[in-house]
């Protein structure tokens, strides 16, 4: 200084822990008995967390992902309540069976494991299809402004664009995706009865995913890469829609 002041040095930043996990622990294996053999099923959700987290769709301890890890009978591999996405832990993770209930490698009921996501039922309803292998949730805020805006009418279609044909079996972007909305609600039974009944309903175009209003985003596919895919694809066409929506003052209008 000119006056000859002595500024005190600021002491050396501390270092923080990255919040993202590094590739060490990402390889590191679950320890819970009940998610033996699962080590790559694990890692696939975990990466999958992380990516989506980097993405903003999975924020905080918003979203769960699961895995088919036995057809026969029936046993997902899903992610455990309150969890943060982008930090998943090896054994931050559920084996379910086909009522959503905790089991051990041998379906045998456990007691054990942490507490499975609150929406497990809607993942073992979507699970039941023979074509799926993997079911994914996330809640990004261009799907949340979607299922407000079109809330009242349970749905809307989406049409036109290329990106469509990144949806299992569409060929052409000439194809309209309907996306139904179902109110959000704490009864999961009572909303798993709703979705199931909507994805069986061979009498109405099917599916590749649905949205809860003000929640988030549904979606499968025959094995985790394909349900990232779908992931991948509705997030894209959400933006897309949700961006010319609100350039024409239609996203979220006043009621």
């Amino acid at each position: 200084m000119p006056d000859g002041t002595q500024v005190p040095e600021c002491p050396p930043a501390k270092e923080f822990r990255h919040l993202m996990s590094t590739d060490t622990e990402l390889k590191s294996s679950p320890s819970h008995p009940a998610l033996s053999g699962l080590d790559k099923q694990v890692q696939g959700l975990r990466e999958t967390g992380q990516y989506f987290f980097e993405r903003g769709w999975s924020v905080g301890t918003s979203s769960n992902y699961s895995v088919v890890v036995n057809r026969s009978p029936l046993q997902l591999m899903v992610t455990a309540s309150g969890m943060d996405k982008g930090r998943l832990a090896p054994n931050d993770f559920v084996r379910s069976n086909y009522d959503g209930n905790q089991v051990d490698a041998e379906n045998m009921p456990t007691t054990d494991q942490p507490r499975s996501s609150a929406e497990t039922q809607l993942h073992v309803v979507l699970a039941r299809m023979e074509d799926v292998g993997s079911v994914l949730h996330t809640h990004s805020v261009w799907g949340t402004l979607l299922s407000d805006t079109f809330g009242d009418e349970g749905g809307f279609d989406i049409e036109g664009y290329e990106m469509l044909k990144g949806l299992a079996g569409v060929k052409t972007h000439q194809h309209t995706e309907h996306v139904p909305i179902f109110e959000n609600t704490q009864d999961i039974p009572k909303l798993a009865e709703k979705v199931e009944k909507r994805v069986q309903d061979e009498s109405l175009p099917p599916i590749h995913g649905f949205l809860i209003r003000n929640h988030g985003l549904y979606t499968w596919g025959e094995d985790l890469a394909e349900a990232r895919r779908h992931i991948e694809i509705y997030e894209f066409l959400f933006e897309v829609l949700g961006r010319k929506l609100a350039a024409q003052g239609k996203l979220c209008p006043a009621k």
